[in-house]
């Protein structure tokens, strides 16, 4: 069947939109010290989860939490 054909046979004019699209994570870079990222990924290995995975929990906690941070600069 050539990719043409296929293409008819799908019909989506009657399609939703997808309802957990808000919830899907997104990419993006970040750059953690050395220590903070070694401290993650020790504490996900003794949980048995991807390091990123526990990191994104800990910061949608925090968001859930409203933790305010405190920074004091020296």
């Amino acid at each position: 069947m050539a990719k043409d054909e296929m293409r008819n046979e799908y019909d989506f004019s009657s399609s939703k939109p997808n309802p957990y699209a808000k919830k899907l994570k997104k990419q993006i870079t970040i750059r953690l010290d050395e220590a903070s990222i070694d401290y993650f990924k020790q504490q996900a290995s003794e949980v048995g989860i991807p390091y990123q995975s526990l990191i994104n929990l800990y910061l949608a906690d925090c968001v859930e939490s409203h933790k305010e941070l405190k920074v004091a600069w020296s």
